[in-house]
């Protein structure tokens, strides 16, 4: 890769996986958004690499911390997410060429609704929400993730409706997109797929991933909980409308 498109890249890198650790969402979408705008690389290299950069961001930020974790209901969105991963990837194989780009625009049309439905609402519900939505978000994330590499906008929806703590919430992600992702890697490394070209933008990223999360660990923003929530909203909504661009201009 060269080095104008390699720097932009890892700085993107950097951003998202900081961006996850402080939230317990955002690597997947940042860096899917930001590559596929500029053309970095194809989306299915991007979507490995997010999931081997993934592993490394929870290597990094889960020890210690696994007492936040709700396992109660992380149980219940592993359940949905196991399945719907290898079908994601199975879909993305099948499909691959212009429909990816359809899908990528339904894609950000999803996003963009979440982001939406949450910021108009932004005190967390009351009552807990029921298994089978937890669920159902696991099984659309794990699709999500086959397909494009991103779990997080229907768990990062869900669990923000929820009235947890946000040390809780951010764990309970980060753990979930360690699950998704490390399935999804192995299923695409028992096909073949792990290829020099995604083997060397995963190890060139290692170490900006690895500095980023330890900096997000030791130094997040002073934020609270409505203001953290809002802001991880509005990023839904600007990676939905990247993605959402970027398919257009393949379509038209």
């Amino acid at each position: 890769m060269h080095m104008h498109i390699l720097i932009p890249y890892l700085a993107v890198i950097a951003v998202a996986t900081y961006f996850q650790t402080v939230t317990g969402f955002g690597l997947g979408m940042i860096v899917m958004g930001a590559a596929s705008g500029l053309e970095l690389v194809p989306v299915a290299t991007i979507a490995t690499t997010i999931s081997l950069l993934s592993l490394v961001n929870c290597a990094v930020a889960l020890p210690g911390t696994l007492h936040h974790i709700d396992w109660r209901t992380a149980r219940t969105v592993i359940y949905g997410i196991v399945p719907s991963v290898i079908g994601g990837v199975l879909l993305l194989n099948y499909l691959g060429g212009s429909a990816s780009h359809v899908l990528k625009l339904l894609l950000g049309l999803v996003i963009i609704h979440g982001g939406i439905s949450v910021m108009l609402k932004v005190t967390p519900d009351e009552q807990p929400l029921s298994n089978g939505s937890f669920f159902f978000s696991g099984f659309f994330s794990g699709l999500f993730s086959g397909m494009f590499g991103i779990a997080g906008p229907p768990l990062v929806y869900q669990f923000y409706r929820q009235k947890m703590d946000l040390v809780s919430i951010r764990y309970s992600l980060i753990f979930l997109f360690a699950v998704t992702a490390g399935i999804r890697t192995l299923f695409v490394a028992s096909q073949g797929g792990l290829s020099p070209e995604i083997v060397a933008l995963s190890l060139s990223a290692l170490p900006v991933v690895g500095l980023a999360t330890l900096a997000g660990k030791r130094y997040p923003p002073p934020l609270r909980y409505r203001s953290m929530q809002c802001i991880a909203f509005a990023v839904l909504i600007g990676i939905g409308l990247s993605l959402m661009v970027s398919a257009a201009q393949k379509l038209l």
